[in-house]
């Protein structure tokens, strides 16, 4: 059976909605959708470098045909893609200036509590993980594979303009993998949940890339 790798979001889990969805859409096509939990080593301690390791563990085990990140996930698949993943990207809602963002406004203290919606109630986490994620760069180059952007133009969450930016960065550069495209999508959340069947198509689409 073929495999996807789905890597989800800040404060999230394998249980999301959007997962189960997409799960649900390529079983009936005969193909694996895998969700590895990177709340690594635990939510309370949350490591960019531990998420990516556990990525990169998932994909060498799967070899997956896509990569999807969504949000905080779609910066851990940009550096799961240059630490050596070679399957083509799918990014959802990709949380870029993540880091940057929380740190502005972020409660006061150590740690800090935030609504975790895989474990249904409010947890702590260190405040040095946003401080790691605001020196996080890996969307400084476009990615070494193909990728694949989906935005919706109303994310309530991630500054749509500052995605399409960084689209519009890698594509001057001349070094975007051939294949690659940015798909907005208007009236759009950050959530998608009621866009997957567009997600689906995108992976399907990338699906159909040869890695560079």
């Amino acid at each position: 059976m073929s495999a996807l790798l789905y890597l989800h979001g800040f404060a999230s889990s394998p249980a999301g909605r959007k997962i189960a969805l997409l799960r649900e859409a390529f079983a009936a096509e005969g193909i694996e959708l895998l969700a590895p939990d990177l709340n690594r080593p635990s939510f309370e301690r949350l490591d960019f470098d531990v998420m990516a390791d556990e990525a990169v563990r998932a994909a060498a085990a799967a070899n997956p045909a896509v990569v999807i990140g969504s949000s905080l996930g779609a910066l851990v698949a940009l550096e799961a893609a240059r630490r050596g993943v070679r399957a083509p990207l799918v990014l959802v809602a990709p949380a870029l200036g993540f880091g940057t963002r929380w740190t502005e406004k972020l409660a006061p203290g150590d740690p800090v509590r935030f609504f975790h919606h895989g474990a249904n109630r409010e947890l702590s986490i260190h405040r040095r993980f946003f401080e790691q994620m605001a020196q996080v760069d890996v969307d400084r180059d476009p990615p070494p594979v193909p990728v694949t952007v989906v935005m919706g133009d109303k994310d309530e969450s991630v500054p749509y303009e500052g995605v399409r930016d960084t689209w519009r960065r890698w594509d001057a550069s001349g070094r975007l993998k051939p294949g690659s495209r940015f798909v907005s999508i208007p009236g759009g959340d950050h959530g998608l949940v009621d866009h997957v069947a567009t997600i689906a198509e995108a992976i399907r689409k990338a699906r159909t890339m040869m890695p560079g």
